[in-house]
């Protein structure tokens, strides 16, 4: 067997051990898939009818690809959470000990978060068709899909930096309690022009901003707009931003990997 063909062989190993647990606690997943529908469902029905949705649009049409960015963002966290409690419990270190391809480990780890958050944005996209948001063309969709699975990509190497970091899963509150900070900055829920001046640019310039933007773009449901060189380039910065957050983090992840023992 080749040494790529070893390496993928490895990885999926160790995905695989993911999926073994997911069909063994399958309320794992059914919670992960249920959480950011109960959140959906709250802001669409308690808050949708005081928010002025642009072009007078039905609020679902423009809250779902905002909803659809944040549960990428909450993956950052699932991620560590995983990652820290496999170091605390001494596996990653098994796995470090036996004959297997460097970078194996983190990249089943990648395949597997990759893979629950295409059941979770399955199932809220589900959930949007339910309550009325449609995305104007399936090519559409399929690329503001592909946008949001690219921030997801870049995030998870993120969450795979901090938990072998930390080591430690009780570290994760402190991620958690700036997830929600980070998603309301920017214009998942409301316009960034709305803030005072300082504050909008940060949240026009926030990643997830950009995939929102993107995504309502590419699923021609209704955008808050702007002036600003970050709202009129969505796409290309919802590219940019998750490639230079993989860069970043894979890098450090690796570094980190290599030198746990240290």
């Amino acid at each position: 067997m080749t040494t790529v063909r070893w390496a993928l062989a490895d990885g999926w190993s160790v995905a695989r051990r993911d999926l073994i647990h997911w069909r063994n606690q399958p309320m794992t997943v059914v919670f992960g898939i249920a959480f950011p529908i109960m959140i959906t469902l709250a802001f669409g029905y308690l808050f949708g009818g005081a928010v002025k949705v642009p072009e007078g649009a039905d609020y679902f049409a423009f809250l779902m690809p905002g909803m659809y960015g944040m549960t990428m963002l909450f993956g950052l966290s699932a991620t560590m959470i995983a990652v820290a409690t496999d170091a605390a419990k001494g596996v990653t270190d098994r796995f470090r000990s036996l004959p297997m391809t460097p970078g194996a480990v983190l990249a089943g780890r990648a395949v597997a978060d990759l893979l629950h958050s295409v059941l979770v944005l399955a199932g809220l996209m589900a959930c949007g068709l339910a309550v009325g948001w449609r995305p104007a063309s399936a090519g559409g969709a399929l690329g503001a899909a592909g946008l949001l699975l690219l921030l997801r990509f870049s995030l998870l190497w993120a969450g795979m930096y901090l938990g072998l970091l930390t080591r430690d899963p009780g570290a994760v509150v402190a991620v958690q309690t700036l997830e929600f900070p980070i998603g309301f900055l920017s214009n998942a829920f409301v316009a960034p022009d709305t803030m005072p001046g300082w504050l909008g640019a940060i949240a026009e310039w926030n990643p997830l901003s950009s995939t929102a933007a993107a995504a309502r773009q590419l699923f021609g449901n209704p955008g808050w707009g702007g002036d600003s060189w970050a709202a009129q380039h969505p796409v290309l910065l919802a590219v940019a931003w998750p490639l230079a957050i993989t860069a970043v983090f894979l890098t450090l992840s690796v570094r980190r990997y290599q030198r746990l023992d240290r």
